[in-house]
């Protein structure tokens, strides 16, 4: 699934996340729209609270080693059998500069990349950072 280049909702593919975003609770329903075409930055967007939205980015742009580990039950819940089967997406904290911009690279969002469903996974057993600097 490609994230959309429109920044309209009308023919976006819909994300379902099979458990909620932490903090979010209450919502289930999102849509990726790409803030830029030639950006790794999209604009995760609730389609039930039209004032949510998270930074989101494609880490690999970033992280060009991002590779965090994935275990079955994680990749079930997004109904993948493997982990090719997923695009990752990590929150981004906005900065008053990309110097001072983060991303959360120990809760990740994966998304099944057929189907759309989604899901935020907690790492536990790595190194990778909350609040990992955008720029070195």
């Amino acid at each position: 699934m490609a994230p959309v280049s429109s920044r309209t909702q009308t023919d976006v593919p819909e994300l379902v996340f099979a458990a909620p975003l932490l903090g979010l609770e209450h919502l289930s329903r999102f849509v990726l729209v790409a803030l830029d075409e030639d950006s790794p930055l999209f604009s995760l967007q609730s389609l039930e609270q039209e004032d949510v939205r998270l930074l989101v980015l494609a880490p690999g742009a970033v992280f060009a080693d991002y590779l965090p580990p994935l275990d079955a039950l994680t990749l079930a819940a997004v109904g993948a059998g493997t982990p090719e089967d997923v695009l990752f997406l990590v929150v981004v904290t906005a900065g008053a500069s990309v110097a001072e911009s983060t991303a959360n690279l120990l809760a990740p969002i994966i998304v099944h990349a057929t189907t759309g469903r989604a899901a935020q996974a907690v790492l536990t057993g790595t190194t990778y950072p909350l609040r990992a600097p955008l720029a070195a």
